[in-house]
């Protein structure tokens, strides 16, 4: 069944269920970003294998939006198909909901299943079409009926996660909670958000490849903390776990009874951003909603010190590998086939050589030549390159460890290199410098920072359509919330203990693609008159390509940052190299 005859399928189940349009989103249950192969109904439907994307299917036609991360992507792989792509972010370009607005009409009927659909997905829906007489249908999995070999959930054991690498214990966290609860007179906090969870009771899970979770939900009140969850995963070390900190475990699907069972008139707490329609339908009308970032969120997002002390120890060892890594294909480009395949594969195996690896954070992109363009491209069995000795490899990476997640991205010159693409190199290191060494004043949001890492390419006519930081996870998700650097506007602080990524690149379709990445904690730098300042300390290590740089184009601060940044890298895994690496790793971070 190709494409197109799935959409057919689709269209006559719709039409069977008096559905005018139906919406297909990138969501789990959970509204978690990474998703179970399971719930990865819009690539199925559409043939789209991107992270992100909405679709929505009518009579007549089939539609996808996609953000600047994968337009080349996306239309690559729905060149065949009847599907029109709509790029999010440029000019004259709708959203879905607008787009829907625009050609939806009285007695039209709105299809989703509602268990993959967030509750402010669908506020936002009422809102847009209230001008219109607009029926909704939330309970069906239209995808699900006519999607036969789906693949089922996993049956992973959970583990749990001490408190040498948590700083916290469960009983501690959940004072932490109820405290909060006390004071702004809570009765209930329901959490749907899988790294929540598994960040406040400390155990994690292998539900979803990359994302150390486990599929459930959490309740807390002053005297209860539930725990609901395929008891088939708990084995008797979680179980003594959550039991002796208080947690008392309830199979998954009891979740709708329990909040069904409220008391009424109490004051509930949740994000509506990460409860679905399904759920959400279940909280007796008396009840008081308080629609907030949960505030388990904030305080995972603040890095404790037993954590950032961990997260080094990880961003060693992976730097560790990516330079191994980057020794050896450095050696064996051009005297060997190496495919993107195959050099990912070798990465793999040097990760794996380090103590706690669990797994890869997430696909790894490893990108030669014009498919480094692509901001999220993925080499499969089916299309890959094979790695010449010219021009850019681009490799973003990450790993799981047990005391941290880790993600990096380098490019590198596998070869001779155009003045264009050392120009583009250079360009991209110098949005990074000017960013990753700034000084800032407490009370400072990722989006006032945006403009430090855009303005030199900016200067030269240069952008990039992907955020400039996301938070990492401490075993956690390797996207995290609810900080970030980007240029849509975001009023979330950057306080001490929260970890980013800092990744500007340039991407030009049909010839290559340039990005430099390294995560960094916000720590505190000085107090004076003016207030609190904060500055970014670095957490990974690993050499940037000095060969790919045209030096006319950097200042002298800039070079001193890059000197400074390199006695750092051979300083910090020079002891875990052999010779031979240790010899190259010293010319790698030569100073400039």
């Amino acid at each position: 069944m190709n494409i197109d005859e799935r959409v057919n399928r689709l269209r006559n189940l719709m039409k069977s269920k008096g559905i005018t349009a139906y919406i297909i989103p990138t969501a789990d249950p959970h509204q978690s970003e990474y998703v179970a192969d399971y719930y990865k109904t819009r690539a199925w439907i559409s043939g789209f294998t991107g992270s992100a994307g909405t679709v929505v299917i009518t009579s007549d036609s089939a539609n996808l939006w996609v953000d600047g991360r994968y337009y080349i992507q996306a239309e690559n792989q729905i060149k065949d198909t009847e599907y029109k792509l709509f790029k999010l972010g440029l000019a004259g370009v709708p959203n879905y909901i607008q787009w829907l607005k625009d050609n939806l009409k009285d007695g039209d009927v709105v299809g989703f299943d509602g268990r993959v659909f967030s509750q402010s997905t669908f506020e936002k829906l009422e809102k847009e079409f209230s001008h219109l007489d607009i029926d909704y249908v939330d309970e069906y999995d239209l995808v699900g009926e006519i999607w036969h070999d789906r693949p089922a959930l996993l049956k992973e054991k959970a583990f749990v996660h001490h408190v040498k690498y948590t700083g916290f214990s469960t009983k501690e966290k959940l004072a932490q909670v109820r405290e909060y609860m006390r004071e702004e007179l809570i009765d209930y906090l329901l959490i749907g958000s899988l790294d929540d969870i598994a960040w406040l009771y400390n155990i994690r899970g292998r539900d979803v490849k990359g994302n150390p979770v486990i599929i459930s939900y959490a309740l807390i009140s002053q005297k209860e903390a539930y725990l609901f969850v395929d008891r088939d995963k708990i084995n008797s070390e979680v179980g003594d776990h959550l039991k002796n900190n208080g947690v008392t475990l309830k199979s998954y699907e009891e979740v709708k009874d329990y909040v069904r069972g409220l008391e009424s008139k109490s004051k509930v707490a949740l994000e509506k951003k990460k409860i679905n329609r399904w759920l959400y339908k279940s909280i007796p009308g008396s009840c008081r909603i308080v629609d907030e970032i949960n505030y388990t969120t904030l305080l995972k997002a603040k890095k404790n010190e037993t954590e950032i002390a961990n997260q080094k120890n990880a961003y060693i060892k992976d730097g560790v590998a990516l330079t191994k890594f980057l020794y050896w294909l450095d050696r064996n480009i051009g005297k060997m086939e190496i495919t993107e395949l195959t050099a990912a594969d070798k990465l793999l195996k040097f990760r794996q050589e380090q103590d706690l690896f669990i797994e890869p954070s997430f696909d790894t992109i490893s990108a030669y030549g014009p498919n480094a363009a692509m901001a999220h491209y993925k080499a499969t069995e089916d299309s890959y390159s094979v790695l010449k000795p010219r021009g850019f490899y681009l490799v973003d990476s990450g790993g799981q460890y047990l005391d941290g997640t880790t993600d990096i991205t380098r490019t590198v010159a596998v070869g001779p290199l155009s003045q264009e693409e050392k120009r583009d190199f250079t360009l991209t290191l110098k949005a990074h410098i000017n960013l990753i060494s700034a000084k800032f004043l407490e009370g400072t949001n990722g989006y006032q920072l945006d403009i430090l890492c855009r303005q030199p390419l900016w200067k030269e006519g240069l952008d990039f359509k992907h955020g400039t930081g996301h938070g990492v996870g401490h075993l956690l998700n390797v996207h995290e919330g609810p900080h970030r650097i980007g240029a849509v506007p975001n009023d979330i602080e950057l306080e001490k203990g929260m970890v980013t990524s800092i990744e500007p690149g340039v991407y030009k379709e049909g010839k290559y693609g340039i990005r430099i990445e390294n995560i960094v904690v916000v720590e505190e730098d000085m107090e004076t008159d003016f207030g609190k300042f904060l500055k970014f300390d670095v957490l990974s290590y690993v050499p940037i390509d000095l060969d790919a740089i045209d030096e006319d184009l950097l200042t002298a601060e800039e070079k001193e940052w890059l000197n400074t940044y390199h006695r750092e890298v051979y300083n910090k895994l020079s002891p875990y190299l052999n010779e031979e690496e240790k010899g190259w790793l010293r010319d790698k971070t030569r100073e400039i």
